[in-house]
C-alpha cells in the first residue's frame, strides 16, 4: 500500500457571510488556495477538504482545525444524512449540501481518506500556513497554487487581523438565549434555577468529551449570565464576549454589581467593538456583530429558547446555518 499523504486544510471568511477563502497544503510540497464570495467560514472549511481530496491521489489524511469537518466523518454524521435523504435529525435540509454531498461521495468512493483534528492557532506550522493561504484568498479573491512551500506570505491570522480579538484555544461552547422576562423575572426563581442547572449538566457532559472545553458568553442578563454561573459550577473556564465596552452601564445598580462579579470570574474578556453605541439601533447592530463573532469562533452553541420568541428563533437559525444543526443545542426553560 502507498504511504499515506498528509494534507492540512483551512477556510477563512472576512465576515460571515462575506468574501471567503480556502486552502490546502502538503508539508514540504504541493499547495493550493481559492476563493468564493459571498461565503461562510463553514463553507470554506468544507471546500478546502473537498479540493484536497479531489487533488491528491492515494491514501490521504486531512488535518483540519474545523470540528465541523472532522466530526462529520469521525462521528459519521453523513450516514444519517444519506439515510434521511439529506435531511438532518430535525428533518430539515442539511446546510451546505452542495459541498457536503460531493465530499462525502468522494471519500466513500476512495475509501482511503481519514480525518484528524488539530487545534487552530496553536503554533502548528502547517496549520498556520494554510491559515495564511486561506486568509490571502479571502482578501484577494484570487487563487493560486504551487509545487513547493510558498515563501511570499504575510504573518498568520492573529488578534486584530480581522478587526477583532482572537478566540481562546480549546473546544468553544457558546451560551445564548432568553432575557429574564422569559426566565421567570429578574430575581432568583425556579425557572432560572432550572435553566442554570440544565446548563451546568450540559457543560459537565461536554467536558467529559472535550477536556479543553471553554464557555463563551456575552454576560447579558438572563441565559448568558446563567451560562457563566453554570460554567463555574461545572469547573469549566468561561470567556466574556462583550459587544462593546460597559454594556451594563444602563442596568440597575444590583444588576451591574452582579455583572462585574461575573466579569471578574471570567478567564478572559473579548471586546468585539471598541466604542460604546449612542443609540438603540447602534446597540442592536453591535449585538448582531457579537453573534456573528460567536458563529465564526464557537464550535458548538447552546441556546435557551422556549420555541416561541421569534428573535431568539432567528438567532438559533443563524447559528444553525453557520455551524450546522448538529452543533446547535436548544434548551427549553422549564414551564
Amino acid at each position: 500500500m502507498s504511504e499515506r499523504t498528509t494534507a492540512y486544510t483551512d477556510g477563512a471568511c472576512l465576515g460571515n457571510p462575506g468574501p471567503g477563502g480556502w486552502a490546502w497544503a502538503i508539508p514540504g510540497g504541493r499547495w493550493a488556495n481559492g476563493a468564493e464570495n459571498p461565503s461562510t467560514n463553514q463553507r470554506m472549511e468544507i471546500q478546502a477538504a473537498l479540493e484536497a481530496v479531489n487533488a491528491i491521489d492515494g491514501p490521504l489524511e486531512i488535518v483540519s482545525d474545523s470540528t465541523y469537518v472532522v466530526n462529520c466523518f469521525r462521528d459519521r454524521w453523513w450516514e444519517g444524512w444519506i439515510v434521511r435523504g439529506w435531511l438532518n435529525k430535525a428533518k430539515k435540509p442539511v446546510a451546505n449540501r452542495d459541498l457536503w454531498e460531493p465530499l462525502v461521495a468522494e471519500v466513500q468512493r476512495r475509501g482511503d481518506v481519514v480525518f484528524k483534528w488539530v487545534k487552530g492557532h496553536s503554533n502548528d506550522a502547517m496549520n498556520d500556513l494554510v491559515d495564511r493561504l486561506a486568509v490571502e484568498a479571502a482578501s484577494t479573491q484570487q487563487g493560486r497554487s504551487g509545487d513547493s512551500p510558498p515563501t511570499d506570505l504575510g504573518p498568520p491570522d492573529r488578534p486584530g487581523a480581522r478587526g477583532e480579538m482572537m478566540a481562546p484555544g480549546g473546544h468553544k461552547l457558546a451560551i445564548v438565549g432568553h432575557r429574564p422576562p422569559e426566565l421567570g423575572g429578574y430575581d432568583a426563581n425556579p425557572i432560572a434555577d432550572g435553566v442554570r442547572s440544565k446548563l451546568a449538566e450540559i457543560i459537565a457532559a461536554k467536558r467529559e468529551v472535550h477536556d479543553d472545553l471553554v464557555v463563551l458568553t456575552g454576560l447579558g442578563l438572563g441565559a448568558e449570565q446563567l451560562g457563566a454561573v453554570a460554567a463555574v459550577e461545572a469547573g469549566v473556564p468561561f470567556y466574556a464576549v462583550l459587544p462593546y465596552p460597559e454594556p451594563e452601564s444602563v442596568w440597575p445598580a444590583a444588576a451591574q454589581a452582579s455583572y462585574r462579579k461575573l466579569l471578574d470570574a471570567a478567564e478572559g474578556e473579548i471586546l468585539v467593538q471598541g466604542r460604546k453605541p449612542t443609540s438603540r439601533v447602534q446597540a442592536g447592530a453591535a449585538l448582531s456583530r457579537r453573534d456573528a463573532w460567536l458563529a465564526r469562533n464557537a464550535d458548538e452553541v447552546v441556546a435557551v429558547w422556549n420555541g416561541d420568541d421569534p428573535a431568539i428563533g432567528r438567532q438559533v437559525k443563524s447559528f444553525q446555518d453557520q455551524l450546522g444543526e448538529e452543533d446547535v443545542w436548544v434548551v427549553a426553560p422549564p414551564s
